[in-house]
């Protein structure tokens, strides 16, 4: 027999040259024995192995060997933990993060093979090879972590690998928006089209593109001069899906007393459309404020679409319905409006969310308060 005990779980195959070590998990939940092995060239690389085994035995690190890859995790988790307990819209952004790069790169690999230096190679693929931005990649790694975390709480893993991993530092995407004077060019171009309501809904109170088109004329209180924020449009895998904002702070009131030029806007649109119920039998009735030429409810992307050539056909400065929402954030601030205000009304959950994500678009020169230390200094020296 080529193979010879050396000592307890090692032995030595004498034709192969090879040392074989062998790792007991105990028995499985029917009992049946649980054994695993592996092979070394040298004997003291195979005791080192037998002793970080049994190290982890007495730390109750030890993990039975599964057969499942990277891939086949990462579909479970996507079907049995994400999908009934997250937004339909987290679905289908973490599965296009799994199926479009993770599962490409590191699917085939048995998941308790996963470590961190092929997790951080990875990383490097994704930025070097295929040119995603650290931003994006540090999003895979946010969803690799929680994947994983997942993992090791069914027992599947001794530790999480993503733990010893160094992620890409997130950067600070640079904010598209605009100047009062630009923005008012921006409302005098799109008068009478029909992106108009789109532009102003967006401009003057600083409405995400999902509130846009989640609008509904159920919520909008011409009488009393309210608009009423309570469900958000938007696309998932394709889909357009109606459901309420992601968060309670989301759900809001917006006066609109002193904006006369959205007041009349909108009672124009509310008259279009009751005339169109009236006497085009094509028309439908959706109920939504934002509607196509028939009366049906926008499709999100269809109006991101429209408004990017609307831009372009104008040779207006580059800019996103959502760099509208920048611009309002921005104008407010210029006027010194309180940036807990500022937060309210965009709907944020507090002001440090406002603080971070304007960072970059709020003055920083800080001119004001160099003014007033420079004054204060002035002063005491007269």
């Amino acid at each position: 027999m080529a193979r010879k005990r050396i000592e307890k779980n090692l032995a030595f195959d004498e034709e192969k040259g090879r040392y074989y070590v062998y790792f007991d998990y105990g028995s499985d939940s029917s009992g049946r024995r649980v054994r695993g092995s592996q092979t070394f060239r040298e004997l003291e690389t195979a005791r080192e192995a037998l002793c970080q085994f049994e190290l982890r035995r007495l730390q109750h690190r030890l993990r039975a060997p599964v057969r499942m890859t990277v891939g086949e995790w990462l579909d479970y988790w996507l079907e049995e933990i994400v999908r009934p307990h997250r937004e339909e819209t987290t679905y289908y952004c973490y599965r296009g993060m799994v199926w479009n790069h993770i599962i490409p790169a590191l699917g085939r690999i048995p998941i308790q093979s996963l470590d961190s230096r092929a997790i951080q190679h990875y990383y490097g693929d994704m930025l070097r090879e295929k040119k995603l931005s650290t931003n994006t990649v540090h999003k895979h790694h946010i969803l690799l972590h929680t994947a994983l975390k997942a993992a090791y709480r069914q027992g599947i893993l001794s530790e999480n690998p993503v733990d010893r991993v160094e992620p890409p530092r997130l950067a600070c995407p640079r904010q598209y928006f605009y100047t009062p004077e630009q923005l008012s060019t921006l409302f005098s171009a799109v008068e009478g089209h029909p992106l108009e309501l789109v532009v102003k809904l967006a401009g003057y109170l600083g409405l995400r593109r999902s509130e846009i088109c989640g609008l509904r004329w159920e919520n909008v209180d011409l009488e009393r001069h309210l608009i009423h924020v309570r469900t958000v449009r938007t696309t998932a895998g394709g889909t357009v899906v109606l459901k309420q904002p992601k968060t309670s702070h989301s759900i809001r009131r917006l006066g609109i007393g002193g904006l006369e030029d959205l007041e009349e806007l909108l009672r124009r649109e509310a008259g279009r459309q009751a005339q169109k119920k009236q006497g085009d039998p094509h028309w439908t009735d959706s109920g939504y404020v934002v509607v196509r030429a028939d009366g049906q409810p926008c499709d999100p992307n269809r109006v991101t679409g429209d408004f990017h050539s609307f831009i372009q056909e104008h040779e207006l400065p580059p800019i996103t319905i959502h760099g509208l929402r920048h611009t309002f954030a921005s104008l407010a601030n210029s006027a010194r409006v309180p940036l807990l205000d500022i937060g309210k009304t965009l709907g944020h959950k507090d002001c440090a969310i406002t603080g971070r994500v304007y960072t970059h678009i709020f003055d920083q020169t800080h001119q004001e308060v160099l003014n007033t230390v420079a004054a204060c200094i002035a002063a005491s020296r007269q």
